[in-house]
């Protein structure tokens, strides 16, 4: 439940940020009437985010039981990369992001209505798209209950209500400490899914190691106990792990960490001194 929630809370954000963005800078310049095709665009991404995450539940239903190995160890593999890549990218980004979307407003009207669709569609489409393929894969490594889809559903209400609060200034919210927070917890629930997609594949054979345990606590923690739920929806333990498993998860978080916390890198823009030499 945690971990959707957490997956849904920061992704509806940005979503919700944007959109904000989009709609008070239309609002600002007195351009009202450009907020039906931003709406338009919205909904589409909407539409086609939730089509995409039926999508690969029913194909994964359908799919016997070698082939949903190779497809939830796949797109599992594929969330980690969009994931790992998006808070690398919202950490860069979240600065000129403003000024970007404002840019491309602009660019748009100059094209048309459906320019202005079409650039709301993907500025939202792309945390849609990326948020169903994650939920989809950290489905998977979770026990199959109720509590995944009731954590995805608090998540996307308090982004929703956040993102309201912040554009009505009702409320001042750090965003780049929020991120980065949250941009941790993402990778934490990455290096989980990222494991998963290794246990499948071995599964499958792709991938050797399969019967080499780090640690079997099965005969005394259930999977489906209390903390064994709680540690395979938080930081991707399972109660069977294969050593595997457990070292490109130890690996993926080690460095991946390592390069988000790092402090920014500065450019010196200081003349050298006459003295120096070549």
């Amino acid at each position: 439940m945690l971990s959707t929630f957490l997956i849904a809370l920061r992704e509806g954000l940005e979503a919700a940020l944007i959109v904000g963005i989009l709609v008070a800078y239309v609002v600002k310049t007195d351009r009202r009437n450009l907020l039906a095709p931003i709406w338009t665009g919205v909904s589409v991404a909407i539409i086609a985010s939730l089509t995409f995450g039926g999508f690969l539940t029913f194909t994964s239903k359908e799919l016997s039981a070698r082939g949903e190995e190779i497809f939830a160890g796949t797109t599992s593999f594929v969330a980690v990369g969009l994931v790992t890549w998006m808070v690398f990218w919202m950490k860069r980004a979240a600065r000129s992001l403003k000024l970007e979307l404002h840019s491309k407003v602009d660019t748009a009207v100059q094209i048309g209505k459906f320019g202005l669709i079409s650039a709301a569609f993907f500025a939202v489409a792309r945390e849609g798209l990326e948020t169903a393929l994650f939920i989809y894969s950290n489905f998977k490594t979770v026990a199959q209950t109720s509590e995944p889809t009731i954590g995805l559903i608090l998540g996307l209400a308090t982004a929703v209500l956040l993102g309201y609060l912040v554009y009505n200034r009702a409320i001042k919210l750090n965003l780049s400490k929020f991120f980065t927070i949250t941009g941790v917890a993402l990778i934490i629930v990455a290096a989980g899914v990222l494991s998963y997609g290794i246990h499948e594949f071995q599964e499958f054979g792709l991938i050797p190691g399969a019967d080499a345990y780090a640690w079997n606590t099965e005969s005394w923690l259930a999977a489906d106990s209390i903390v064994g739920t709680i540690l395979s929806g938080t930081i991707g333990i399972s109660t069977k792990i294969s050593w595997v498993q457990l070292l490109f998860w130890a690996a993926y978080l080690t460095v991946t960490l390592r390069f988000y916390l790092a402090p920014a890198k500065t450019v010196n823009t200081e003349k050298p001194s006459n003295f120096a030499r070549v």
